[in-house]
């Protein structure tokens, strides 16, 4: 203590730091080559996969999007909401009605369609969504827990019949078809213009993959900025105390809704994306199912976590589509129509038992699990065995702690 206390300070602190660089110094370097490396896997995989593993990419890539604008308003602020299956129909519908065409029938009408720009129609869906969102959030405002959830469960049944009556601009029960996707003149839904690339053919399946790549990682890329800025601080402080951020100086109420409105443009661009994944749009594409499995989504992917959103979206997403495609060579599983259990149910039974694992045993999710590596890879002391106990308490303190975090403290 004495010798601690008689050396001077910057000494003290230059020993004590060293060590604690020296052993974060790996994962600091290792973590941006693997996301590079990712990405440039990512890139490349159109020019050696099949169609089916191009379409399910896109799928997931939707899903990302909404995983992400959801778990900002329930992981990261507390905010139980059900309605994203509402929103998801906001961006869809105004997708179609505003960059389709008039004509054609639906269940009881001619369908309608304003033939703008489909850039126009997404950007509109989107915006689209945020007002809805926006609207809701006075209620949001006003309530919290099993109450928000409730209230906001109305607004998916409403949607529904929404969907259902409103035939010129939904096509009723039975849907319409969803405009192609283009983007100054460039198609990403036929082969006009003709595109090859080192002579593989690029597609609608192609084109749509490096679509759901920019967007998915546009939205990850904004999500993770806004958690470290001031309003994802105030944000976080919301879900742990509303009164405590009162005192800090927070606005609950204006906070509450700007992270409704936020939530909610994600969920109409994923909505967008997920009418140009399918091509068509159905009142039973956004019922109360879908609001549960994305809840799902986060829940398994980690509460808080922007990467965990994405790891749970693609895991819910892509399981159902893998275990249909290969449903023949699966065991217990099967096609429909034929003995066994249906591709669909059997992904619903996985996911369904590793969601009740994860609350259990982590629930920190599967970015608990990759904290729990890095915590490993950057545990104070190794690799400097003669620290002694007053040189690591001098350390700096951005080290992430020995004990897990709480249910949705993460923020990577």
């Amino acid at each position: 203590m004495s010798d601690t206390l008689s050396a001077p300070a910057g000494a003290t602190r230059t020993g004590a730091a060293a060590p604690a660089r020296a052993g974060r110094s790996p994962m600091r370097f290792l973590t941006p080559l693997l996301l590079l490396a990712l990405l440039a896997l990512l890139l490349v995989l159109p020019l050696y996969v099949e169609e089916f593993w191009l379409r399910t990419g896109f799928a997931v890539a939707g899903a990302i999007v909404g995983a992400i604008g959801l778990n900002l308003l329930v992981g990261t602020t507390g905010q139980l909401s059900l309605a994203h299956a509402f929103f998801l129909a906001v961006g869809a519908v105004s997708y179609t009605f505003i960059s389709g065409e008039s004509g054609g029938l639906g269940t009881r009408a001619v369908l309608r369609g304003l033939g703008l720009p489909p850039i126009v129609g997404m950007v509109v869906g989107v915006l689209l969504a945020g007002l809805a969102g926006l609207l809701f959030s006075p209620i949001a405002a006003r309530l919290r827990g099993i109450y928000l959830g409730v209230a906001s469960l109305g607004l998916v049944f409403i949607g529904v019949h929404v969907l259902n009556t409103w035939t010129p601009v939904t096509g009723g029960f039975n849907g319409r078809s969803v405009p192609e996707f283009s983007l100054f003149g460039f198609s990403f839904g036929n082969d006009d213009p003709q595109l090859f690339v080192l002579g593989v053919p690029f597609r609608e399946a192609e084109r749509l993959w490096y679509l759901g790549l920019v967007l998915a990682l546009a939205a990850y890329v904004f999500a993770r900025n806004l958690l470290r800025s001031r309003p994802g601080r105030a944000l976080q402080t919301l879900r742990d105390s509303e009164v405590a951020a009162s005192v800090m100086g927070v606005n609950v109420q204006a906070y509450k809704a700007r992270v409704f409105l936020v939530s909610s443009m994600y969920a109409g661009l994923s909505g967008v994306m997920y009418a140009l994944s399918i091509g068509s749009i159905a009142p039973e594409s956004f019922g109360l199912t879908v609001s549960i499995l994305y809840l799902a989504m986060i829940v398994l992917g980690g509460l808080g976590s922007v990467a965990g959103a994405a790891l749970g979206a693609a895991f819910v997403t892509a399981l159902p589509l893998v275990f249909q495609q290969f449903a023949d060579v699966l065991p217990l599983v099967s096609s429909p129509g034929e003995g066994g259990i249906a591709a669909g149910i059997a992904a619903r039974y996985l996911f369904g038992a590793a969601v009740i694992l994860v609350v259990l045993f982590e629930p920190g999710g599967l970015a608990g699990f990759a904290n729990r590596f890095r915590r490993r890879g950057r545990a104070p002391g190794r690799g400097s065995p003669s620290a002694s106990p007053a040189s690591a308490a001098d350390r700096p303190t951005d080290t992430d702690p020995s004990d897990p975090p709480a249910q949705g403290s993460s923020t990577r």
